[in-house]
């Protein structure tokens, strides 16, 4: 397991009302029974809505709408960010779960 995966993990884990499980074959975070986050690529992956990703995607660079396929199907309301934020992923983790309480 990488640092980035324990990361994610430890993440998961400290956020209230969350645990792990799997999304598409992937390891991922669950707020009330809805995914919220994933690890993909070493990276983790957030759902915090289209205008959101829209934003972040010039602050992150390298950052990218998830595409899980690999297929050029990236889902707009998901964000693949880099290893190297991984110090904002916790916040991010939080926007997440504000997003889909919703």
């Amino acid at each position: 397991m990488t640092e980035n995966h324990k990361l994610f993990e430890k993440i998961v884990n400290q956020l209230d009302a969350t645990e792990l499980g799997q999304m598409f074959g992937k390891p991922c975070g669950k707020f009330k029974k809805k995914v919220f986050v994933s690890f993909f690529e070493d990276e983790m992956v957030f759902k915090i809505g289209k205008e959101e990703v829209d934003l972040l995607l010039d602050k992150y660079e390298g950052s990218q709408n998830w595409d899980p396929s690999r297929k050029n199907r990236g889902m707009k309301d998901w964000i693949q960010v880099p290893g190297e934020y991984n110090k904002d992923w916790k916040k991010l983790a939080k926007k997440a779960m504000l997003f889909i309480a919703d």
